[in-house]
Order: C-alpha cells, then structure tokens, then sequence
C-alpha cells in the first residue's frame, strides 16, 4: 500500500484545517523535540547496558 501525492496533500489540507497555519510551527518543533528526546534515551539505554556489561566482565574477571 503506498500513499501517493493525492493522500499526501489530503492529509496536508485536513492538518492546516484542524490546527491552522499558526499552531503548525509549535507541532512540528515539539514532534522534534520529542525525536530528540526519544534517541537521547536510546542511546542512554546502550551507555548503561555497555556499563553493565562491562561490570559484569570484570566482576568474572576477579572471580576467575
């Protein structure tokens, strides 16, 4: 299923209608800020698993 510039532009019309053209701005930079939040927390998640697991590998390390 694709959506063609028809849909597109539908989806686009029905948006400004909704929000109108002066709410658009402040959508689209805190849909960004979340964006942003959101890989923040990713990469955050693999720092501590990276922390963990080399904790864990030398905690072996002594126990050898």
């Amino acid at each position: 299923m694709k959506i063609g510039t028809t849909e597109l532009l539908l989806i686009l019309a029905v948006v400004i209608i909704i929000f109108g053209p002066t709410q658009i701005p402040k959508l689209t930079k805190m849909f960004g800020k979340g964006v942003k939040n959101f890989k923040e927390g990713l990469e955050g998640e693999a720092e501590e698993d990276g922390k963990k697991g080399q904790q864990a590998g030398a905690e072996s390390d002594v126990n050898d």
